[in-house]
Protein backbone atom coordinates (compact mmCIF):
# COMPACT_ATOMS: atom_id res chain seq x y z
CA UNK A 1 0.00 0.00 0.00
CA UNK A 2 1.55 3.90 -0.84
CA UNK A 3 1.68 5.96 1.73
CA UNK A 4 1.62 9.73 1.04
CA UNK A 5 4.15 11.75 2.74
CA UNK A 6 3.10 15.37 3.35
CA UNK A 7 6.62 16.20 5.37
CA UNK A 8 9.39 14.89 7.07
CA UNK A 9 10.73 16.03 10.16
CA UNK A 10 13.19 14.25 13.07
CA UNK A 11 11.93 16.51 15.37
CA UNK A 12 9.16 15.30 17.48
CA UNK A 13 7.88 18.67 17.99
CA UNK A 14 7.92 19.65 14.69
CA UNK A 15 5.76 16.24 13.42
CA UNK A 16 2.26 17.44 11.59
CA UNK A 17 -0.93 14.78 10.19
CA UNK A 18 1.03 13.02 7.69
CA UNK A 19 4.09 13.24 8.15
CA UNK A 20 6.92 11.01 8.12
CA UNK A 21 9.05 10.92 11.35
CA UNK A 22 12.97 9.78 11.54
CA UNK A 23 14.28 8.64 14.94
CA UNK A 24 17.52 9.75 15.06
CA UNK A 25 20.14 8.75 18.13
CA UNK A 26 22.20 11.63 18.79
CA UNK A 27 24.66 12.59 21.24
CA UNK A 28 22.47 14.10 23.93
CA UNK A 29 19.46 12.65 23.08
CA UNK A 30 17.43 9.55 21.13
CA UNK A 31 14.59 10.38 19.05
CA UNK A 32 13.81 6.84 19.20
CA UNK A 33 12.36 7.34 22.58
CA UNK A 34 9.98 9.85 21.08
CA UNK A 35 8.37 7.62 18.26
CA UNK A 36 4.85 7.41 20.15
CA UNK A 37 5.16 11.20 20.49
CA UNK A 38 5.29 11.73 16.96
CA UNK A 39 2.47 9.27 15.86
CA UNK A 40 0.45 10.97 18.20
CA UNK A 41 1.45 14.30 16.84
CA UNK A 42 0.21 12.62 13.37
CA UNK A 43 3.01 10.83 11.65
CA UNK A 44 1.89 8.44 9.53
CA UNK A 45 5.51 6.58 8.65
CA UNK A 46 8.60 6.30 11.48
CA UNK A 47 11.80 5.66 9.73
CA UNK A 48 13.74 4.06 12.76
CA UNK A 49 17.25 1.59 13.53
CA UNK A 50 14.72 -0.40 15.70
CA UNK A 51 11.18 -1.13 16.27
CA UNK A 52 9.47 0.24 19.11
CA UNK A 53 7.74 -2.11 21.72
CA UNK A 54 4.21 -0.22 21.11
CA UNK A 55 3.03 -0.47 16.97
CA UNK A 56 0.52 1.29 16.02
CA UNK A 57 -1.82 -0.67 12.74
CA UNK A 58 -2.29 2.97 11.33
CA UNK A 59 1.41 3.28 10.93
CA UNK A 60 4.18 2.49 8.69
CA UNK A 61 7.32 1.62 10.16
CA UNK A 62 10.60 0.98 8.31
CA UNK A 63 13.86 -0.37 9.96
CA UNK A 64 17.27 0.68 8.14
CA UNK A 65 20.59 1.37 9.01
CA UNK A 66 21.76 4.46 10.48
CA UNK A 67 18.44 6.85 10.21
CA UNK A 68 20.62 9.79 10.15
CA UNK A 69 21.84 8.87 7.07
CA UNK A 70 18.87 7.74 5.66
CA UNK A 71 17.08 11.55 6.70
CA UNK A 72 19.69 12.76 4.34
CA UNK A 73 18.89 10.98 1.44
CA UNK A 74 14.84 11.09 1.99
CA UNK A 75 14.93 14.77 2.84
CA UNK A 76 16.75 15.53 -0.59
CA UNK A 77 14.61 13.08 -2.03
CA UNK A 78 11.73 14.43 -0.78
CA UNK A 79 12.54 17.67 -2.07
CA UNK A 80 13.62 16.99 -5.40
CA UNK A 81 16.90 16.48 -5.15
CA UNK A 82 17.53 20.19 -5.68
CA UNK A 83 21.91 20.25 -5.27
CA UNK A 84 21.47 19.04 -8.38
CA UNK A 85 19.88 22.03 -9.75
CA UNK A 86 22.42 24.03 -8.49
CA UNK A 87 26.38 24.60 -8.41
CA UNK A 88 27.03 23.04 -4.93
CA UNK A 89 30.45 23.72 -3.63
CA UNK A 90 31.21 22.48 -0.01
CA UNK A 91 34.55 23.88 2.50
CA UNK A 92 35.34 21.77 4.98
CA UNK A 93 38.83 22.48 7.12
CA UNK A 94 39.45 23.25 10.50
CA UNK A 95 40.18 27.07 10.18
CA UNK A 96 39.48 29.60 7.46
CA UNK A 97 35.73 27.73 5.95
CA UNK A 98 34.06 30.47 6.68
CA UNK A 99 36.20 33.26 4.77
CA UNK A 100 36.61 30.89 2.11
CA UNK A 101 33.00 30.57 1.68
CA UNK A 102 32.35 33.86 1.74
CA UNK A 103 34.68 35.14 -0.52
CA UNK A 104 33.06 32.50 -3.25
CA UNK A 105 29.80 33.82 -2.60
CA UNK A 106 31.32 37.60 -2.99
CA UNK A 107 33.55 36.65 -5.97
CA UNK A 108 30.82 35.15 -7.96
CA UNK A 109 28.54 37.64 -6.96
CA UNK A 110 30.58 40.58 -8.21
CA UNK A 111 30.42 38.29 -11.51
CA UNK A 112 26.98 38.46 -11.65
CA UNK A 113 25.96 35.41 -10.70
CA UNK A 114 22.86 34.85 -8.27
CA UNK A 115 24.80 33.10 -5.10
CA UNK A 116 23.82 30.96 -1.96
CA UNK A 117 25.73 30.81 0.62
CA UNK A 118 25.60 28.27 3.87
CA UNK A 119 27.64 29.57 6.85
CA UNK A 120 28.44 30.01 10.38
CA UNK A 121 27.93 33.69 10.28
CA UNK A 122 25.10 33.66 7.72
CA UNK A 123 22.75 31.73 5.38
CA UNK A 124 22.48 33.92 2.51
CA UNK A 125 20.02 33.65 -0.73
CA UNK A 126 21.19 36.17 -3.59
CA UNK A 127 21.00 38.93 -1.01
CA UNK A 128 18.44 38.17 1.66
CA UNK A 129 20.16 36.94 4.89
CA UNK A 130 18.57 34.23 7.14
CA UNK A 131 20.17 33.32 10.61
CA UNK A 132 22.65 30.61 10.91
CA UNK A 133 22.77 28.57 13.72
CA UNK A 134 25.03 25.80 12.76
CA UNK A 135 28.05 25.47 10.44
CA UNK A 136 26.30 23.28 8.41
CA UNK A 137 21.93 22.79 9.05
CA UNK A 138 20.20 20.15 9.11
CA UNK A 139 19.67 18.27 5.82
CA UNK A 140 15.72 19.17 6.01
CA UNK A 141 16.90 22.99 6.20
CA UNK A 142 19.80 22.52 3.85
CA UNK A 143 17.43 20.98 1.04
CA UNK A 144 15.13 23.79 2.05
CA UNK A 145 17.54 26.49 1.40
CA UNK A 146 18.39 24.91 -2.10
CA UNK A 147 14.88 24.66 -3.22
CA UNK A 148 14.57 28.56 -2.26
CA UNK A 149 17.76 29.18 -3.71
CA UNK A 150 16.95 27.98 -6.56
CA UNK A 151 13.62 29.65 -6.69
CA UNK A 152 15.76 33.05 -6.29
CA UNK A 153 17.37 32.23 -9.77
CA UNK A 154 20.61 31.04 -7.60
CA UNK A 155 23.05 29.22 -10.20
CA UNK A 156 25.47 28.68 -7.30
CA UNK A 157 25.83 27.73 -3.09
CA UNK A 158 29.23 27.83 -1.23
CA UNK A 159 28.66 25.97 1.70
CA UNK A 160 30.63 25.20 4.99
CA UNK A 161 30.73 21.38 5.42
CA UNK A 162 31.32 20.95 9.29
CA UNK A 163 33.43 17.33 10.36
CA UNK A 164 30.17 16.88 12.86
CA UNK A 165 27.66 17.53 9.14
CA UNK A 166 29.72 14.62 7.76
CA UNK A 167 29.89 12.26 10.90
CA UNK A 168 26.40 12.90 11.52
CA UNK A 169 24.90 12.41 7.61
CA UNK A 170 23.66 16.11 7.24
CA UNK A 171 25.21 16.13 3.64
CA UNK A 172 24.32 12.50 2.77
CA UNK A 173 21.92 12.59 -0.76
CA UNK A 174 23.62 16.08 -1.98
CA UNK A 175 25.38 16.29 -5.06
CA UNK A 176 28.78 18.58 -4.86
CA UNK A 177 30.06 19.93 -7.43
CA UNK A 178 33.53 20.89 -5.63
CA UNK A 179 35.41 20.20 -2.42
CA UNK A 180 37.61 22.48 -0.72
CA UNK A 181 40.08 21.17 2.27
CA UNK A 182 41.62 24.26 4.03
CA UNK A 183 43.65 22.96 6.68
CA UNK A 184 43.38 20.42 9.68
CA UNK A 185 44.54 21.06 13.62
CA UNK A 186 43.79 20.77 16.95
CA UNK A 187 39.71 21.21 17.64
CA UNK A 188 36.71 19.05 18.07
CA UNK A 189 38.03 16.53 20.16
CA UNK A 190 35.08 17.09 22.64
CA UNK A 191 32.91 15.35 19.95
CA UNK A 192 35.32 13.48 17.95
CA UNK A 193 37.54 11.94 21.01
CA UNK A 194 40.90 11.22 18.72
CA UNK A 195 42.36 13.42 16.15
CA UNK A 196 42.08 10.61 13.68
CA UNK A 197 38.30 10.67 14.09
CA UNK A 198 38.37 14.29 13.16
CA UNK A 199 40.52 13.48 10.17
CA UNK A 200 38.44 10.72 9.28
CA UNK A 201 35.24 12.58 9.46
CA UNK A 202 36.47 15.45 7.20
CA UNK A 203 38.01 12.53 4.63
CA UNK A 204 34.31 11.16 4.84
CA UNK A 205 33.32 14.32 3.10
CA UNK A 206 35.82 13.64 -0.10
CA UNK A 207 35.39 9.67 -0.09
CA UNK A 208 31.61 10.55 -0.92
CA UNK A 209 32.23 12.96 -4.14
CA UNK A 210 31.32 12.28 -7.91
CA UNK A 211 33.65 11.17 -10.84
CA UNK A 212 32.65 14.02 -12.32
CA UNK A 213 33.01 16.84 -9.10
CA UNK A 214 36.38 18.69 -8.04
CA UNK A 215 38.34 17.88 -5.18
CA UNK A 216 40.95 21.33 -3.91
CA UNK A 217 43.03 20.54 -1.48
CA UNK A 218 46.15 22.59 0.45
CA UNK A 219 49.09 20.30 -0.29
CA UNK A 220 51.18 22.26 2.24
CA UNK A 221 48.57 20.72 4.96
CA UNK A 222 50.55 17.69 5.85
CA UNK A 223 47.06 15.97 5.83
CA UNK A 224 46.01 17.68 2.26
CA UNK A 225 46.81 14.59 0.42
CA UNK A 226 45.43 12.53 3.03
CA UNK A 227 42.11 13.49 1.74
CA UNK A 228 42.15 12.86 -1.64
CA UNK A 229 43.43 9.15 -1.11
CA UNK A 230 40.14 7.09 -2.53
CA UNK A 231 38.80 10.44 -3.67
CA UNK A 232 36.51 9.83 -6.99
CA UNK A 233 36.48 12.90 -8.05
CA UNK A 234 39.20 14.98 -9.98
CA UNK A 235 42.07 15.71 -7.71
CA UNK A 236 43.93 19.71 -7.54
CA UNK A 237 45.82 21.31 -5.14
CA UNK A 238 46.89 24.82 -3.72
CA UNK A 239 49.54 26.02 -2.02
CA UNK A 240 52.82 28.34 -0.98
CA UNK A 241 55.50 26.04 -0.66
CA UNK A 242 54.96 22.96 -2.37
CA UNK A 243 54.24 22.45 -5.95
CA UNK A 244 50.68 22.67 -6.78
CA UNK A 245 47.85 23.24 -9.43
CA UNK A 246 47.40 27.01 -8.03
CA UNK A 247 50.60 28.03 -6.72
CA UNK A 248 51.02 31.26 -4.93
CA UNK A 249 53.77 32.98 -3.55
CA UNK A 250 53.73 36.52 -1.26
CA UNK A 251 55.48 39.31 -2.29
CA UNK A 252 54.11 41.63 0.41
CA UNK A 253 52.48 41.21 3.67
CA UNK A 254 51.27 44.25 5.81
CA UNK A 255 48.20 45.42 8.00
CA UNK A 256 47.16 46.90 4.34
CA UNK A 257 47.05 43.81 2.50
CA UNK A 258 48.73 41.19 0.32
CA UNK A 259 50.64 41.38 -2.53
CA UNK A 260 50.63 37.54 -4.17
CA UNK A 261 52.29 36.39 -7.13
CA UNK A 262 49.76 34.45 -8.35
CA UNK A 263 48.59 32.89 -12.29
CA UNK A 264 51.38 34.44 -13.67
CA UNK A 265 50.75 38.70 -12.40
CA UNK A 266 51.66 40.03 -8.78
CA UNK A 267 47.90 40.87 -7.33
CA UNK A 268 47.38 43.43 -4.34
CA UNK A 269 44.53 42.18 -2.33
CA UNK A 270 42.93 43.68 0.96
CA UNK A 271 43.17 40.76 3.09
CA UNK A 272 45.77 40.40 5.76
CA UNK A 273 48.33 37.54 6.66
CA UNK A 274 49.51 34.15 5.72
CA UNK A 275 46.74 32.17 6.45
CA UNK A 276 44.27 34.53 4.38
CA UNK A 277 46.66 33.79 1.51
CA UNK A 278 45.97 30.34 1.38
CA UNK A 279 42.12 31.40 1.59
CA UNK A 280 43.14 33.90 -1.64
CA UNK A 281 44.41 30.62 -3.17
CA UNK A 282 41.57 28.72 -2.22
CA UNK A 283 38.88 30.99 -3.96
CA UNK A 284 41.12 31.61 -6.61
CA UNK A 285 41.38 27.63 -7.87
CA UNK A 286 37.82 26.75 -7.01
CA UNK A 287 36.67 29.30 -9.03
CA UNK A 288 38.44 28.61 -12.19
CA UNK A 289 37.68 24.96 -11.65
CA UNK A 290 34.34 26.18 -11.71
CA UNK A 291 34.61 27.57 -15.22
CA UNK A 292 35.54 31.22 -14.70
CA UNK A 293 38.13 33.48 -16.16
CA UNK A 294 41.72 34.01 -14.85
CA UNK A 295 41.91 37.57 -15.34
CA UNK A 296 38.16 38.45 -14.61
CA UNK A 297 38.91 36.27 -10.91
CA UNK A 298 41.53 37.90 -9.76
CA UNK A 299 40.28 41.65 -10.98
CA UNK A 300 37.34 40.90 -8.82
CA UNK A 301 39.18 38.85 -6.03
CA UNK A 302 41.39 42.06 -5.68
CA UNK A 303 38.61 44.20 -4.24
CA UNK A 304 36.77 41.85 -1.80
CA UNK A 305 36.98 42.16 2.13
CA UNK A 306 36.84 38.73 4.00
CA UNK A 307 34.10 37.20 6.26
CA UNK A 308 33.10 39.55 9.40
CA UNK A 309 35.15 38.85 12.85
CA UNK A 310 37.72 37.84 10.92
CA UNK A 311 40.38 39.52 11.68
CA UNK A 312 38.58 42.82 11.70
CA UNK A 313 39.85 46.28 12.67
CA UNK A 314 37.60 47.95 14.79
CA UNK A 315 38.00 51.25 14.55
CA UNK A 316 41.17 51.95 12.47
CA UNK A 317 42.61 55.39 12.78
CA UNK A 318 42.29 55.06 16.26
CA UNK A 319 45.20 55.80 18.44
CA UNK A 320 46.11 52.21 19.28
CA UNK A 321 44.94 49.27 16.78
CA UNK A 322 42.49 46.75 17.88
CA UNK A 323 41.11 43.63 16.04
CA UNK A 324 38.59 41.42 16.55
CA UNK A 325 39.17 37.80 15.34
CA UNK A 326 36.86 34.49 15.76
CA UNK A 327 40.49 32.31 16.35
CA UNK A 328 39.00 29.65 18.95
CA UNK A 329 41.06 26.63 18.43
CA UNK A 330 44.98 26.77 18.96
CA UNK A 331 45.98 27.05 15.62
CA UNK A 332 44.06 29.59 14.48
CA UNK A 333 44.84 31.69 17.79
CA UNK A 334 48.37 31.48 16.40
CA UNK A 335 48.22 32.29 13.13
CA UNK A 336 46.67 35.56 14.46
CA UNK A 337 49.12 36.62 16.62
CA UNK A 338 51.89 35.76 14.62
CA UNK A 339 50.22 38.35 11.55
CA UNK A 340 50.31 40.55 14.61
CA UNK A 341 54.03 39.55 15.43
CA UNK A 342 55.12 40.12 11.36
CA UNK A 343 53.41 43.69 12.08
CA UNK A 344 55.21 44.97 14.66
CA UNK A 345 57.75 47.70 14.00
CA UNK A 346 58.86 48.61 17.62
CA UNK A 347 57.99 47.81 20.95
CA UNK A 348 54.15 47.93 20.60
CA UNK A 349 52.14 46.09 23.17
CA UNK A 350 50.40 43.21 22.20
CA UNK A 351 47.35 42.41 24.81
CA UNK A 352 45.27 40.24 23.76
CA UNK A 353 41.93 39.23 25.48
CA UNK A 354 41.55 35.33 25.52
CA UNK A 355 38.91 33.10 26.61
CA UNK A 356 37.82 28.96 25.79
CA UNK A 357 34.10 28.17 25.26
CA UNK A 358 32.18 25.98 27.51
CA UNK A 359 30.89 22.28 27.10
CA UNK A 360 33.88 22.23 24.12
CA UNK A 361 37.00 20.48 23.71
CA UNK A 362 38.65 20.52 26.92
CA UNK A 363 42.20 19.67 25.71
CA UNK A 364 43.00 23.15 23.23
CA UNK A 365 42.54 25.21 26.65
CA UNK A 366 46.18 25.01 28.00
CA UNK A 367 46.96 25.36 24.39
CA UNK A 368 45.41 28.18 23.87
CA UNK A 369 46.42 29.71 27.07
CA UNK A 370 50.00 28.86 26.17
CA UNK A 371 50.33 30.28 22.73
CA UNK A 372 48.52 33.53 23.90
CA UNK A 373 51.18 33.79 26.31
CA UNK A 374 53.94 33.16 24.05
CA UNK A 375 53.50 36.13 21.35
CA UNK A 376 51.95 38.57 23.48
CA UNK A 377 53.16 41.17 25.97
CA UNK A 378 49.69 41.08 28.19
CA UNK A 379 47.24 38.28 27.70
CA UNK A 380 43.91 38.34 29.66
CA UNK A 381 42.04 35.49 30.45
CA UNK A 382 38.33 36.31 29.94
CA UNK A 383 35.34 33.83 29.37
CA UNK A 384 34.26 33.28 26.34
CA UNK A 385 30.75 31.12 25.84
CA UNK A 386 30.78 29.34 28.84
CA UNK A 387 27.35 27.72 28.46
CA UNK A 388 27.11 25.19 31.02
CA UNK A 389 29.98 25.59 32.48
CA UNK A 390 31.79 27.64 35.36
CA UNK A 391 33.86 30.42 33.97
CA UNK A 392 36.26 30.47 36.49
CA UNK A 393 36.76 26.96 35.98
CA UNK A 394 37.26 27.24 32.26
CA UNK A 395 40.14 29.82 33.07
CA UNK A 396 41.90 27.88 35.84
CA UNK A 397 42.20 24.93 32.94
CA UNK A 398 43.93 27.39 30.84
CA UNK A 399 46.14 28.83 33.39
CA UNK A 400 47.59 24.52 33.30
CA UNK A 401 49.14 25.89 29.96
CA UNK A 402 51.29 29.59 31.37
CA UNK A 403 54.82 28.72 32.98
CA UNK A 404 55.68 30.36 36.05
CA UNK A 405 57.90 33.13 33.72
CA UNK A 406 54.58 33.73 31.67
CA UNK A 407 51.87 34.09 35.12
CA UNK A 408 53.00 37.75 35.72
CA UNK A 409 51.67 39.10 32.36
CA UNK A 410 48.49 37.42 32.88
CA UNK A 411 45.10 38.71 34.33
CA UNK A 412 41.78 37.08 35.00
CA UNK A 413 38.65 38.85 34.68
CA UNK A 414 35.77 36.89 33.73
CA UNK A 415 33.71 39.62 32.71
CA UNK A 416 34.22 39.88 29.02
CA UNK A 417 33.28 43.47 29.24
CA UNK A 418 35.95 44.41 31.51
CA UNK A 419 38.56 42.42 30.55
CA UNK A 420 38.32 44.79 27.22
CA UNK A 421 37.89 47.47 28.90
CA UNK A 422 41.10 46.78 30.74
CA UNK A 423 42.94 45.79 27.81
CA UNK A 424 42.06 49.56 26.30
CA UNK A 425 43.11 51.13 29.62
CA UNK A 426 46.32 49.28 29.50
CA UNK A 427 46.82 50.30 25.95
CA UNK A 428 49.44 53.03 25.28
CA UNK A 429 49.82 54.68 21.87
CA UNK A 430 50.11 52.34 18.89
CA UNK A 431 49.94 49.25 21.07
CA UNK A 432 47.71 45.87 20.10
CA UNK A 433 44.96 44.78 20.99
CA UNK A 434 43.35 41.46 20.23
CA UNK A 435 39.91 40.35 21.39
CA UNK A 436 39.91 36.21 20.01
CA UNK A 437 36.88 33.96 20.10
CA UNK A 438 34.03 35.33 18.96
CA UNK A 439 34.52 37.28 16.24
CA UNK A 440 30.83 37.61 14.17
CA UNK A 441 29.13 36.29 17.56
CA UNK A 442 26.84 38.86 18.84
CA UNK A 443 25.96 36.70 22.02
CA UNK A 444 27.50 35.29 24.79
CA UNK A 445 25.96 32.01 25.94
CA UNK A 446 25.36 31.51 29.70
CA UNK A 447 23.60 28.63 31.27
CA UNK A 448 21.38 28.31 28.19
CA UNK A 449 20.54 31.32 27.62
CA UNK A 450 21.68 33.86 24.85
CA UNK A 451 22.71 37.49 26.11
CA UNK A 452 23.49 40.22 24.07
CA UNK A 453 27.25 40.86 23.79
CA UNK A 454 29.08 41.83 20.01
CA UNK A 455 33.00 42.21 20.46
CA UNK A 456 32.95 44.74 18.05
CA UNK A 457 30.35 47.07 19.52
CA UNK A 458 31.91 46.67 23.18
CA UNK A 459 35.68 47.62 21.61
CA UNK A 460 34.15 49.93 19.73
CA UNK A 461 32.68 52.03 22.86
CA UNK A 462 36.04 51.46 24.85
CA UNK A 463 37.84 53.24 21.68
CA UNK A 464 35.80 55.82 21.78
CA UNK A 465 36.10 56.39 26.03
CA UNK A 466 39.70 55.89 25.91
CA UNK A 467 40.37 58.13 22.41
CA UNK A 468 42.50 60.59 24.36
Amino acid sequence: MDVEVKGIAFDSRKVKQGFLFVAIKGHQMDGHAFIEKAVGSGATVIVCDKLPESISDAVTYVTVKGSAKALGIMASNFYDNPSQKIKLTGVTGTNGKTTVATLLYKLFTTLNYKVGMLSTVVNKIVDKDISATHTTPDPIQINELLVQMIEAGCTHCFMEVSSHAVDQGRIEGLHFVGALFTNITHDHLDYHHTFESYIRAKKGFFDGLSSDAFALVNVDDKRGMVMLQNCKASKKTYGLKKMADFKGKIITNSIEGLEIEIGGRNVWFKLIGDFNAYNLLAVYGAALLLGEDQEMVLMKLSSLTGAVGRFELVRPGSKFTAIVDYAHTPDALKNVLETIEHFRTGNEQVIAVVGCGGDRDKTKRPLMAAIACKYSTKVIFTSDNPRSEDPMEIIREMQKGVGPTDAKKTLVMADREEAIKTACMLAKEKDIILVAGKGHETYQEIKGVKHPFDDKEVLDRMLKMFAN
